[in-house]
């Protein structure tokens, strides 16, 4: 190992209010698998009984995926559900952090868990500090991450909105949004 540039496990988060903070995730995902990484995805809102595309993928690859969410938040008919579920994919993240091993983990979605206050954001970047492995990559996506994460990161990447295909009323496509 070299002394001046030492192998570290990276904190990085996707964040913003543009589309592509998944996408990005993923292309650094699939970049980990072909230098045979062990991966672990772990999506917090999207529905659990989603077949989206890029499960589908992980499926065939043979990523290890847990999504844990029951859609989206601003649609949930049941808060506490949805905020049970987030929780327990805390629980599942917090057991596959600690566990060594993994070279990467993706948490998608997470920063919502903090924004809606479900988690507290000082209490898990504590707990992050004292239970990742170093050697972990743990990716991060979701908008309005943060000041706590945003400060611990390694790498903070923000998309910005600028057009989307929607605002022309052209809905989402599959194989592109999902």
């Amino acid at each position: 190992m070299n002394q001046k540039n030492p192998k570290k496990g990276l904190l990085i988060v996707n964040t913003g209010d543009g589309k592509g903070k998944t996408t990005a995730a993923l292309g650094i995902v699939l970049r980990a698998w072909g230098r045979g990484f062990r991966i672990c995805v772990i999506q917090f809102i999207k529905a659990e009984t989603g077949q989206w595309g890029e499960i589908k993928a992980a499926k065939k690859l043979g990523i290890e995926w847990h999504t844990t969410g029951d859609g989206f938040t601003w649609l949930s008919k049941d808060m506490d559900e949805t905020t049970a579920r987030a929780l327990h994919g805390w629980e599942i993240a917090k057991e596959k952090i600690a566990s060594n091993q993994y070279d990467l983990i993706m948490l998608d979605e997470f920063t919502y868990t903090m924004v809606y206050k479900w988690l507290d954001a000082d209490q898990v970047m504590e707990w992050l500090r004292l239970n990742r492995p170093s050697n972990l990559h743990l990716v991060i996506t979701g908008r309005s991450a943060p000041d706590a994460l945003i400060k611990q990161a390694d790498l903070v990447t923000e998309m910005k909105a600028i057009k989307h295909p929607y605002e022309q009323g052209i809905t989402a496509q599959p194989g592109i949004e999902f």
